[in-house]
């Protein structure tokens, strides 16, 4: 991770300290502001009737997909009579998608980190050096108008070069220039949006503009010799500021990677081996990459649906300040017990990170709580930070919602999604009954106590209050029921809004605009992610190095499964290092699942080994951003924490294994078998953490922790044989423990 990128997470945890503690004036609340909205360290904050107009257009983007996904166009138009337009085509609404993201993106964060202090008026020479991006930016604008007014367009007839001095070269020039302005010379007024920025935000309309009118065309041409030069200007140009979005809202990580993709596309003749490829040109390429195949496939159909229909959800949760109902009710239940804090960030933590679908910004906006009251009771920052990023990176793998992941592994595999959502239910449990026990085994060690209940919610109080959580139950059950995940959805927006008139915060008009206001600015980072994770995938899929990295995987595990699956877990780790887990697990499903499934694993399990590993890369050394996040609110050494954070997390990097040896832990099986099974894995998770934190029944030596690991990793396979080895070493470390027995006396009984 660049040292830029970690200075713009601390100046993000700064700013989000600010807000909780402006948020928590007077009120009693512990968890007072954790729903107040962040802003990062470079997200302008526009005032008056710029302020005004961001508002509005934030709130039209997320009315915009709430609404075509549940139809409201067609009915809207049907009763005032207009023409109606199908929005939900596919090309179309993943179009409007990511065209309008990138455009809000491009007015509401700054290529550059803000300064402390005031910024001074922009320099008049910056105009001057703007004005040739600008010009040939609008003409390009003006050409895409004009062919949707008056004309057919770059028909199927038209020269391959038509349009190309009117707006193939001045959109692809223009945008470049614009790009590299801001790159170098930023404007640094936080409180208005950069006229850079106002032409690339034109650049992005008008790519998506262009493509939407000539898309009846391109699905007949693009990715072939057919495809016109315009076709290609345009896709470059959006692909270029797909991967410039990525950048300001998800630092350098992803878009070095989908940069190396790209120039795989055309330096594959001259590599060796299975990377070779015959290569393809510029016009193949690109157009080719912004279709289905790429950008527009499978990574963007979740963003455009699922994603931003639940980060809605979150939205409406956060705007009705139910978020903060639910942090407060785990403080009340475990607030004050051994290293309480802790613990409830263990379950909060994890709660809203299934919601909001980013490890790293769930740190930053609950860790701000989580992280200084652990420090209170004794957790030093590295480790308060390191309970933090490993709880809000167990969100994404929390039933039902899974930070999205659920519905992509479901578009991906084709598998429904109420399998997977009940298949994901004991390795969650596995996962957070692991960080649970460290937390606790830790407090222990160190003798730590809880906050004092005076400064508690009350429980009693909370408990006359637990309707607020009927929005998840509505959609756990609307899910269940048989209904569309749009409409179970839309149906826990409509119950939070309407519980929330049984509380102080009751949400009007008002309060509804802000939601939507507020999903859209927390939708843009995932819609760049998921459009620069589809440049990947579409390179994946033209130059075929998906199979053929499979094949390689089969040729070293020969046909090993166990070996194919330990390739399968430093490949997922690595693609995910600094992405954001759609990105990571749609880019590692495609490189990677296919070899698997053809080994012979299930699909589930091979996709949910993927995930699993592409999630905990947010925590895994040396690129982890979740923890990364934690360190800059805490305080600590980024690096150690990282390395601290792993170790609260290892329990995910064995569930896996455990879930591929014993399919009982996927819900797979007798019921019998899985009541085994997860007894056993609950009982090796617990010894894992014993030896991790060196305490059991007391502290532990070193010869010791490694008999508790050993007895842990033997407990994987899930048999009765290696149960009882894994039960018996840890009764015999416990009576080792209580000085029943003497090391010798266990060693000569194992004999």
């Amino acid at each position: 991770m660049s040292g830029t990128r970690e200075a713009e997470i601390a100046a993000e945890a700064e700013e989000n300290l600010s807000a909780n503690a402006a948020a928590k004036g007077g009120d009693d609340s512990i968890a007072a502001g954790v729903d107040a909205e962040t802003y990062t360290s470079n997200q302008r904050m526009p005032v008056g009737g710029l302020k005004l107009l961001a508002t509005v257009l934030c709130i039209a983007y997320t009315v915009f997909h709430v609404g075509a996904m549940n139809g409201l166009h067609d009915r809207f138009t049907d009763l005032v009579g207009l023409p109606s337009i199908d929005l939900t085509e596919p090309w179309r609404y993943r179009l409007i998608h990511v065209g309008g993201g990138l455009a809000l993106g491009f007015l509401l964060f700054s290529s550059a980190m803000f300064r402390d202090g005031p910024a001074g008026p922009v320099s008049p020479l910056r105009l001057v050096a703007m004005a040739p991006g600008a010009a040939l930016v609008a003409l390009a604008f003006a050409q895409a108008f004009q062919f949707w007014a008056i004309g057919p367009g770059v028909a199927q007839a038209a020269a391959r070069d038509a349009y190309q001095w009117t707006f193939g070269l001045p959109l692809v020039a223009g945008t470049v220039w614009l790009m590299v302005l801001g790159w170098f010379w930023p404007d640094q007024r936080r409180d208005r949006f950069d006229i850079v920025d106002l032409f690339l935000a034109l650049a992005a309309i008008t790519v998506a503009f262009y493509i939407i009118q000539h898309a009846h065309f391109l699905r007949l041409r693009a990715g072939t010799m057919l495809a016109k030069d315009a076709d290609m200007f345009a896709a470059a140009a959006g692909t270029l500021l797909i991967l410039e979005m990525a950048r300001r809202l998800a630092g350098l990580a992803l878009v070095i990677i989908a940069s190396i993709f790209v120039l795989y596309a055309f330096v594959g003749p001259f590599l060796p081996g299975i990377l070779e490829h015959r290569g393809y040109t510029a016009s193949r390429f690109f157009t080719y990459v912004y279709t289905d195949q790429g950008i527009l496939g499978p990574t963007t159909a979740i963003s455009s649906t699922y994603i931003i229909l639940f980060v809605t959800f979150a939205a409406f949760l956060q705007a009705s300040r139910v978020g903060e109902y639910f942090v407060n009710f785990a403080f009340a239940v475990a607030g004050g017990a051994r290293g309480g804090p802790a613990k409830v960030a263990v379950f909060a933590s994890g709660l809203m990170g299934m919601i909001n679908g980013t490890s790293a910004g769930n740190v930053v906006s609950t860790g701000s709580l989580t992280i200084p009251l652990m420090k209170r009771v004794g957790y030093p920052p590295q480790t308060a930070a390191s309970v933090e990023a490993a709880a809000s990176s167990g969100g994404q793998i929390l039933p039902p919602i899974m930070g999205a992941g659920a519905f992509i592994m479901a578009e991906i595999t084709g598998i429904p999604y109420a399998e997977i959502v009940v298949a994901a239910i004991i390795p969650a449990l596995l996962y957070f009954a692991s960080i649970y026990f460290n937390v606790d085994l830790a407090a222990r060690k160190y003798g730590m106590v809880g906050l004092p209940r005076s400064e508690l919610p009350r429980f009693d109080k909370l408990a006359r209050q637990a309707f607020l959580f009927l929005p998840i139950f509505i959609l756990i059950g609307a899910l269940f029921a048989g209904y569309s995940v749009i409409r179970a959805g839309t149906y826990g927006m409509a119950s939070a809004a309407a519980v929330s008139w049984l509380t102080p915060y009751r949400m009007g008009v008002k309060q509804i605009l802000y939601a939507f206001e507020i999903a859209a600015k927390m939708t843009l980072q995932l819609v760049a992610v998921c459009a620069a994770a589809g440049v990947i995938v579409g390179v994946i899929a033209l130059t075929g190095i998906g199979t053929r990295f499979s094949s390689m995987l089969l040729g070293l595990a020969d046909q090993n499964q166990g070996i194919a699956l330990f390739f399968a877990m430093i490949v997922s780790i690595i693609l995910g290092m600094g992405m954001p887990t759609t990105a990571a697990y749609a880019v590692a499903a495609s490189v990677i699942g296919p070899g698997l499934v053809h080994m012979g694993i299930p699909p589930l399990t091979a996709h949910f080994f993927i995930f699993y590993y592409a999630v905990m890369s947010a925590i895994t050394p040396p690129v982890a951003l979740a923890a990364y996040a934690g360190a800059a609110i805490a305080r600590s050494d980024p690096m150690k924490t990282s390395v601290e954070s792993f170790r609260f997390g290892l329990a995910a990097f064995i569930v896996p294994f455990m879930f591929f040896s014993s399919p009982e832990l996927l819900m797979q099986g007798a019921w019998f078998d899985i009541l085994h099974i997860v007894i056993s894995a609950l009982f090796g998770i617990f010894l894992l953490s014993s030896a991790v934190q060196g305490w059991f029944f007391g502290l532990l030596s070193w010869p010791l922790r490694l008999v508790l690991l050993a007895a842990a990793l033997s407990m994987i396979d899930g048999g009765w044989f290696t149960d009882g080895i894994g039960l018996a070493a840890g009764v015999g470390v416990w009576l080792i423990q209580r000085r029943l027995v003497d090391p010798r006396v266990v060693v000569r009984g194992a004999d």
